[in-house]
């Protein structure tokens, strides 16, 4: 019932906040793209996608690709480190790591190291390490895939995870009650809010979140619990990714950024 009337309410403040500010935004750029899904772009502009499931790298003069028929669909992809970047392969339980030209550096079956850890949820941390979430037993992983070993967190995660979204220190998760927390590499839980439903969505940092409903983009503050609308004038899009204070809208086979600084 709380969360019900939670709901309520931030549907109520999203309507109120979008009649009275909006986030602007200017364009910048854009380009036309060939893709299935846009994962987003890294620090020297090199843009991340897949097409027909083979998994893309585009810069402004080259283009690198890596298929892998034998592991099935791509269930996600780890971009937070360009020189290291991580696919997931959740039907055949394993990842690939590539380096920066998309060479396979290394691939592990993470059925191959304990039949009992099935990981549905995964991503990249420090120190060599890979943050997982164990469908079976419903906990935290950290497992160190250079010396092989698996440290469990000693947290509980009462429902399904919905998302998530990790970095090198803390692994962001939205379960199925739309409730938002985060856990670092102490094991340290923290329910961080309760979110509004969503169709795509970008955790920035534990207070910034950016979604998408409808054909409307927001920013949510979770530690004030404010929500703006931000202001771009595509009637329509499919994803968009945010990265110092550039935001990719992909829409219609193109790829246009906009300038934006979030307060």
């Amino acid at each position: 019932m709380k969360n019900i009337i939670y709901f309520i309410l931030l549907s109520v403040s999203i309507s109120d906040h979008c009649q009275s500010q909006r986030l602007k935004t200017a364009l910048e750029s854009e380009k036309a793209i060939d893709c299935d899904y846009f994962i987003g772009f890294d620090n020297f502009r090199n843009l991340y996608y897949q097409k027909n499931n083979v998994f893309v790298k585009q810069s402004e003069n080259q283009t690198w690709e890596y298929k892998n028929v034998t592991l099935g669909k791509i269930t996600s992809v780890d971009i937070i480190n360009p020189l290291q970047i991580v696919l997931f392969y959740e039907q055949f339980n394993s990842v690939i790591i590539l380096d920066n030209q998309l060479n396979e550096i290394q691939r592990i079956n993470f059925s191959d190291i304990d039949t009992s850890l099935i990981v549905s949820k995964m991503g990249l941390s420090g120190q060599n390490q890979f943050w997982l979430y164990n469908s079976i037993s419903q906990k935290l992983l950290l497992y160190d895939y250079i010396k092989n070993n698996i440290k469990e967190l000693p947290i509980p995660i009462e429902h399904k995870l919905k998302f998530s979204q990790t970095n090198f220190n803390t692994f962001y998760w939205i379960d199925e009650n739309n409730d938002f927390f985060s856990c670092d590499i102490f094991g340290k839980k923290t329910l961080l809010s309760s979110l509004p439903s969503f169709e795509f969505i970008q955790i920035i940092d534990a207070e910034k979140i950016l979604f998408s409903k409808g054909e409307q983009l927001f920013l949510l503050n979770s530690t004030t619990k404010s929500i703006i609308e931000i202001e771009i004038v595509e009637k329509s899009f499919q994803n968009f990714y945010y990265k110092d204070q550039i935001l990719a809208i992909f829409t219609n086979q193109q790829i246009k950024n906009f300038k934006i600084k979030l307060p």
